[in-house]
């Protein structure tokens, strides 16, 4: 393997930021952050403890009557200034979050554009957060609606995207006024440490955003969730912490937004252009090695193109080279963890116990490093668990039908509900199929649905709440009623 140089790594700030300052953690305690593709050791960071999270809401609960009486304009100016000074940092941060995360730097790249846009989107929406004015039915009184931030926020991010789940979250709480905690994932925790210096530099205020790494997730969240300072918690993860969280929630009765797990079906149709329906499928699988909640995780296609359209992906995905993300001409960097890329192979073990048939991939390889070959399986029970589980790695199960609803049947046979693929030339198909699917997005003739400017969630088990879009400030804002006699 090639020397991978690391000195991006000795600019991020290795301390918790609790109130404007950055300070080590209770007690001293410090973890270790791994480089995925040999087990290196990175760097080492603050181990924070449940004192560091309740001085973290502290700071927050301080600062956010100020931060609520900044001008909107203000607001949205640093989070320009954010946009701009993080595009300029673009090979930064995408080094870092290659080292920290495993993806290709090609793809790091392209989570820098993606992430920082919800800066530029939401310095754009900080300036129209509207009320109304009207008169009263009766005509005796005027009817007075005003928007208020939510108040101090917990935020909580995961791996996958280390970049930009944090900036669609911190984007919308800075437009609104709202101060935040913020506890990234403790395998990729440098990214949001580096974004909040960057945050620090272009004038965003002390208090206004705390960070806390730990490996101490539940001990050092659930007092501050429990806490009658916090209003509002956000967090993307997975469904089983989603709801733990959910629940931890109520005793505050906290505004919720929960972004969990999928099991994203991709339909082929008969009528389907496969070129597109093939270009969309390694969009939709491989974007992010497959670690992604918006990942195709089943194919149905039908029966009469089935065949062609497995050899082609199978094809496809075995020209891919996997390798360590930073060198070049890699396109599948490793896997987050061992035990990940365990998880993975024992769905694809079961599937194909179960009368699979492995076309591509489907073997650990040799060496250092969590990584999978791309896989295509073929001729998958509709009963194996790769079907019925979140996979979240380079692997494609591929399966037939005969029939739209059918299709429709097997589709929204999961409890998930984010996502959906749709491929189909027939326009009035689109809309039947679009409407009938349980799902809070569908993509349609395209494998990447993700978009700032659009609302991004689920339904079912998939979770609650929109990020990005117009809807995504409405997460971080109040409704206040003002009834005027005349």
């Amino acid at each position: 393997m090639a020397d991978v140089d690391n000195s991006v790594i000795e600019t991020v700030p290795t301390r918790l930021l609790i109130g404007g300052e950055w300070v080590e953690a209770t007690g001293g305690g410090k973890f270790e952050v791994h480089n995925p593709a040999d087990g290196g050791v990175l760097t080492s960071v603050a181990d924070a403890t449940p004192e560091d999270g309740e001085r973290a809401l502290a700071a927050a609960s301080a600062a956010q009557r100020e931060w609520r009486a900044t001008e909107p304009r203000t607001r949205g100016e640093i989070l320009r200034s954010a946009f701009e000074l993080l595009t300029e940092r673009a090979d930064e941060f995408a080094r870092l979050m290659t080292l920290e995360m495993g993806k290709t730097l090609a793809e790091a790249k392209g989570e820098v554009t993606y992430g920082s846009e919800f800066f530029r989107w939401f310095s754009e929406e900080a300036v129209r957060i509207h009320g109304r004015y009207s008169p009263a039915p009766s005509g005796n009184s005027r009817l007075i609606t005003m928007k208020a931030p939510v108040g101090p926020t917990l935020m909580i991010t995961p791996w996958n995207f280390p970049l930009a789940m944090g900036t669609r979250k911190i984007g919308p709480a800075i437009a609104a006024g709202c101060t935040m905690v913020v506890k990234p994932a403790s395998e990729t925790p440098l990214t949001m440490l580096a974004l909040a210096k960057l945050l620090e530099e272009v004038g965003l205020p002390p208090g206004v955003l705390n960070v806390v790494t730990t490996t101490d997730s539940g001990g050092v969240c659930e007092p501050i969730i429990k806490d009658p300072r916090l209003r509002k918690l956000t967090f993307t993860g997975s469904t089983g912490v989603g709801k733990v969280l959910v629940g931890q929630a109520s005793d505050q009765l906290l505004r919720v937004s929960m972004e969990l797990g999928g099991n994203a079906p991709f339909l082929v149709f008969e009528d389907a252009d496969l070129d597109a329906a093939v270009d969309g499928a390694m969009l939709a699988k491989m974007r992010n090695i497959g670690e992604a909640c918006t990942s195709a995780n089943r194919f149905l296609v039908h029966q009469s193109v089935a065949q062609e359209f497995s050899t082609r992906l199978a094809e496809r995905m075995g020209g891919l080279t996997v390798g360590d993300g930073t060198e070049e001409g890699v396109d599948v960097g490793p896997l987050i963890t061992d035990k990940a890329r365990r998880g993975v192979h024992e769905l694809v073990e079961e599937a194909v116990s179960s009368g699979a048939r492995a076309l591509v991939g489907g073997a650990v390889p040799d060496g250092p490093g969590h990584f999978y070959p791309p896989t295509v399986l073929v001729d998958v029970p509709a009963s194996a668990r790769v079907f019925r589980e979140e996979i979240f790695g380079p692997v494609a199960p591929v399966t037939t039908f005969g029939t739209e609803e059918e299709a429709l049947e097997r589709a929204n046979d999961t409890e998930y509900g984010l996502v959906a693929y749709v491929f189909t030339r027939d326009h009035a198909r689109v809309l039947r199929v679009s409407e009938a699917l349980e799902f809070g997005m569908v993509g349609v003739n395209t494998g990447i649905v993700s978009n700032p400017a659009a609302p991004f969630g689920g339904v079912k088990h998939s979770g609650f709440g929109r990020e990005g879009g117009f809807e995504g400030i409405e997460e971080y804002l109040e409704t206040k009623y003002v009834g005027s006699a005349l």
